[in-house]
């Protein structure tokens, strides 16, 4: 796929990687085909996924398969599942350690071209503020996009990050478990079938 090919050269954030605490270079990772039916769309890929160039290939893709009920076999079929984040290449660390946010530029050169790519998409799993600002056009709080994710459902559903820092939210907010996640994983299961 041309699309994927130009992503992966993509390399507008170089200077602003080679400025950060990690002082990297871009490595811009893509996972999609034209052909799937559910779409994950995440923040962008932390320094695991940046060594590997794997999505969610760490204890949070852990968590996010258990939440979708998708054995690591079907989550990386690109046929059936595409991973887009907000930002292709792993933004760095600030110069306290923290996550540097997405970089605008990504998703304004790149995210509506791969939408449009994705034809045949049957649900959206939007994960984490930056991605639920732009699919689901709000400036809402992440606690008020999933509390409200029967106004999205059923073709997008959106979640918290599946991150071990948000154990404690998962532990005040028990209707995600109870509710959330067996809608999602009935969902998951239609869009594939």
């Amino acid at each position: 796929m041309t699309l994927a090919r130009d992503i992966r050269a993509c390399r507008l954030c170089a200077d602003r990687f080679a400025a950060t605490r990690t002082a990297h270079a871009p490595r811009p990772v893509t996972w999609f085909a034209p052909e799937a039916r559910i779409l994950i769309a995440g923040q962008a890929p932390g320094a695991r996924v940046h060594a590997s160039g794997k999505p969610f290939d760490d204890p949070s893709g852990d968590r996010l398969r258990d939440w979708l009920g998708l054995d690591p076999e079907t989550f990386y079929d690109t046929r059936r599942i595409a991973i887009v984040p907000m930002a292709f290449c792993f933004p760095g660390y600030d110069a306290k350690g923290a996550d540097l946010p997405p970089p605008p530029i990504c998703r304004a050169t790149w995210h509506d071209r791969v939408m449009q790519a994705l034809p045949g998409l049957r649900l959206r799993v939007v994960i984490g503020g930056y991605a639920h600002r732009y699919h689901l056009g709000t400036r809402a709080g992440v606690t008020d996009n999933v509390a409200a994710w029967r106004d999205h459902a059923p073709g997008t559903i959106p979640l918290p990050h599946p991150s071990w820092r948000n154990t404690g939210w998962l532990k005040k907010h028990p209707w995600f478990e109870a509710d959330l996640l067996p809608e999602l994983r009935a969902r998951v299961a239609e869009a594939l079938g």
